[in-house]
């Protein structure tokens, strides 16, 4: 896999094979630091050990756990990239927010040769609200991205003092951005269709954020980490749809 970074504006092309990392860069300081976005994107580093030895017997995630010991939580290499793009997948479904993001890419990030980069929040926060509804992005979702563009931080209650913004979208950048495997995103429409049909038996049942989170607090610390496992296990119906729907209950935000 190749990508296409930005470091201080310095382009950084990461090669990643497995365990490998290679960097390309003007600058070896960029080219570590470009490594090391990577390896926090792979959770490479990630160490595990208490969690399998706490959860490989577990009655609903064990088996997942024992039958993969090598899975993370995939995160972006930037938590700006989590927070934009987290906004374009509310509401919609994936399929539709990756077309977005690439659009979004294809129009406003930098490149390099073949290589593209997603904007940096600079770039964003210069755009009119207009250039990114032209990506195919709602109105209310592009005001949102500049807003949080424009805001500065990932401080967790200035990002939800912004409209269109809400509970969902700081937990994936907490889980996506920071990695913080502490944190589930409760109003993910997976886990709520996946807890309802385990807390009920009801395969139509969906559960509440409370829910949500009353399911996932044996796991802590690794609640994020524990929530992979559950989407992955292969004794469970895997959820199909989106990562966030209209159709989830009234009392979820974005």
């Amino acid at each position: 896999m190749l990508r296409l970074l930005h470091v201080d504006s310095e382009p950084v092309v990461v090669a990643v094979s497995g365990t490998v990392f290679a960097a390309r860069a003007s600058s070896e300081a960029a080219a570590r630091e470009g490594i090391a976005r990577m390896r926090h994107a792979t959770g490479i580093d990630d160490d595990l050990r208490a969690f399998h030895e706490r959860f490989r017997d577990d009655p609903v995630i064990g088996r997942a756990v024992r039958a993969a010991p090598w899975l993370r939580v995939r995160r972006n290499p930037t938590p700006w990239e989590t927070l934009a793009w987290a906004i374009t997948e509310q509401l919609i479904t994936t399929e539709r927010a990756f077309g977005i993001q690439r659009a979004i890419v294809r129009a406003h990030g930098p490149r390099l040769g073949a290589l593209r980069d997603s904007p940096a929040a600079a770039k964003v926060a210069g755009l009119a609200p207009a250039e990114l509804d032209a990506c195919g992005l709602h109105p209310k979702r592009s005001l949102a991205m500049l807003r949080a563009a424009r805001c500065g931080s990932f401080d967790e209650r200035r990002l939800l003092a912004i409209r269109d913004i809400g509970t969902w979208t700081v937990e994936v950048l907490a889980l996506h951005g920071f990695g913080r495997l502490d944190v589930v995103p409760a109003g993910d429409l997976g886990y709520l269709k996946l807890v309802g049909r385990l807390s009920t038996g009801n395969p139509r049942a969906v559960a509440d954020e409370a829910e949500v989170r009353g399911f996932f607090a044996p796991y802590a610390p690794w609640a994020g980490m524990a929530g992979a496992y559950l989407i992955r296990s292969s004794s469970l119906p895997r959820p199909t749809g989106t990562r966030w729907s209209a159709a989830a209950p009234p009392r979820a935000v974005a």
